[in-house]
């Protein structure tokens, strides 16, 4: 395909480009999950607990499929991104199961646990990919936040579940806690790692019909695995350094346990170190991402600056 086919091919419009309704949907999903939270405390039914895990779990991953679908070109259809969303996330779910079922808890497990579920990620974006025209950075960072979303809304779904069942029954207020926080945090997820991936994948192929191998795409797999681990052990680590800056709870460790205001103190400093920790990885990854659509940008303006007539 050449230069001219391929901007031919993306600048295509398509029919489901109208901007706004991913923020819409989320505008009233957020309202929807906000009824459903009254009506289940107002009543006790617990019937309407999996509503709140579906609604609570599905809504923030899915409008990025909407905000995926209102700005994709070429050859993506709309069915091509919702199948990518189910089917990627029940096959990524899955998937990353089997192969981490036999690991057990050292100080390795984070970083593979990383490396497996970005390899799953992966391999969906290759099959879900593998059709699509034009192969651009663009194209492979929408269809990979795509798969990341489904990622994140059966993971999510499963991490409210497990907040929901406790030895005294529902807990409504864990289940919420555990949504909110996920839904706050999954753009900046599984989302934006597979869409980092995506871009380097489908920008070594040069807007072409196949893929093609780069350096660049292990290197990028290997630093997005190491965000993944990063991002996981970011509790661990923003625990260990809040006991560790804190003489006095090395002290009482050593001792035997900590005393409930030291205790309190640690889980402060913890907390905050945390957050740090998050804003750390995402501002990471977010930087990545942008510079690496701005790469294969100014490297597809510079081929079509080739391959433009002299006048």
């Amino acid at each position: 395909m050449t230069s001219a086919e391929t901007l031919d091919v993306e600048d295509r419009a398509h029919p489901h480009h109208h901007h706004g309704w991913w923020w819409k949907t989320l505008l009233a999903g957020f309202g929807l999950w906000v009824v459903t939270i009254v009506v289940t405390a107002f009543t006790g039914n617990i019937n309407l607990v999996p509503t709140l895990i579906l609604l609570g779990s599905f809504l923030v991953p899915f409008c990025v499929v909407l905000f995926a679908i209102e700005r994709v070109t070429g050859s993506i259809s709309t069915l091509q991104l919702i199948l990518a969303f189910f089917v990627g996330g029940i096959f990524g779910v899955l998937g990353a199961s089997l192969l981490e079922a036999d690991l057990h808890q050292s100080f390795w497990v984070y970083g593979l646990v990383g490396l497996i579920e970005e390899f799953v990620k992966v391999v969906l974006l290759l099959i879900f990919g593998w059709r699509t025209v034009p192969k651009t950075a663009k194209q492979g960072a929408l269809l990979g936040a795509t798969i990341g979303a489904g990622f994140a809304a059966f993971e999510s779904a499963g991490y409210a579940f497990n907040a929901a069942i406790t030895s005294r029954g529902i807990d409504l207020v864990s289940l919420l806690q555990t949504e909110l926080v996920r839904a706050i945090l999954a753009p900046v997820g599984h989302v934006l790692w597979t869409a980092i991936l995506g871009a380097v994948i489908f920008g070594a192929a040069h807007g072409g019909r196949r893929f093609r191998w780069s350096w660049w795409i292990l290197l990028t797999y290997a630093c997005v695995s190491l965000l993944h681990a990063a991002w996981d052990s970011a509790s661990d680590v923003a625990t260990f350094f809040a006991v560790l800056t804190n003489g006095r709870a090395v002290q009482e460790l050593q001792s035997g346990g900590l005393q409930q205001g030291t205790a309190n103190q640690v889980e402060s400093l913890a907390t905050v170190l945390y957050v740090v920790g998050l804003a750390i990885v995402s501002a990471a990854g977010i930087v990545t991402l942008w510079l690496v659509l701005r790469h294969y940008r100014r490297a597809q303006a510079l081929a079509e600056a080739r391959a433009a007539p002299v006048q």
